[in-house]
């Protein structure tokens, strides 16, 4: 503000000017730039996979050597078909996360997915964004998400993701409510870009891994627009990624697995 003199009028009133300017208030600037900082960050925080500045997310296991696929957006007929062939065929068991939506239009693919050894975490039944949906939103779509596995499998995980890894503290609560271990990665492949290939793909996993480590990594079987969503890259891409990884010693394991070791490096 600059040194201009300020009017107020109250009820009718002209009050005397007051002169301000920033030197009387000398710390106003900084004070309105941490704030800044902090809604930027706040921002940021709510998406971005390894953050925990709203609360504990599972971003990755101990053992840098065990790598878990995951899956998000399923069951997709028919990719997620072509997917578990190809899990099968490398002897590899993932981690599914499903769409409750999904899961209700094809059960039968969902128990696929379990009778071929591979876990099932819960992704909300519709896919929205949970940091602008209400506490009761949240609950409501976690709660007919798991509705919908239970009518297909019975008692699955206590796995949870958030779609678009969107998360504030009222959702990590409501998340905790439920009994459910919130999710995340440590790996983005950036699979669901729409002019992305195999080859980009896997590029992104080797990058990432080689410059920042991680072994949870995110890819999708499904699209959470609209079911049949084209996966192929996707696919083609998980066994890249599997040969190369094997090649160079590294073992695939589902989530729990990697919780269970980490928990075992934890200090009693």
């Amino acid at each position: 503000m600059g040194p201009e003199a300020v009017r107020f009028r109250i009820a009718g009133a002209l009050v005397s000017p007051v002169s301000y300017s920033l030197s009387t208030f000398p710390l106003l600037p900084y004070v309105a730039a941490a704030a800044a900082s902090f809604v930027t960050y706040a921002g940021y925080a709510s998406m971005a996979p390894r953050s925990q500045f709203f609360g504990r997310t599972f971003t990755q296991g101990a053992d840098e050597r065990k790598l878990a696929l995951t899956y998000d957006d399923g069951p997709n007929d028919p990719h997620t078909l072509h997917l578990l062939d190809l899990l099968a065929e490398q002897g590899v068991r993932a981690t599914f996360f499903l769409i409750g939506r999904f899961a209700a239009q094809r059960p039968d693919i969902v128990r696929r997915i379990a009778e071929a050894g591979h876990v099932i975490g819960n992704h909300t039944y519709s896919h929205p964004n949970l940091i602008f949906c209400t506490a009761r939103r949240v609950a409501q779509e976690i709660d007919d998400c798991a509705k919908a596995i239970n009518h297909a499998i019975g008692t699955h995980s206590d796995l949870f993701r958030p779609p678009f890894g969107g998360r504030r503290p009222g959702v990590l609560r409501v998340v905790a409510e439920k009994g459910l271990v919130p999710v995340m990665w440590s790996v983005t492949c950036y699979d669901w870009v729409a002019s992305t290939n195999a080859e980009a793909i896997q590029r992104h996993a080797q990058r990432q891994m080689k410059h920042r480590g991680g072994n949870v990594i995110l890819l999708h079987d499904g699209g959470h627009k609209t079911m049949g969503a084209d996966r192929r890259q996707s696919i083609e891409a998980s066994r890249g990624i599997i040969r190369e990884f094997k090649s160079e010693g590294y073992q695939f394991a589902t989530v729990p697995e990697l919780m269970r070791t980490l928990r075992a490096t934890l200090p009693s």
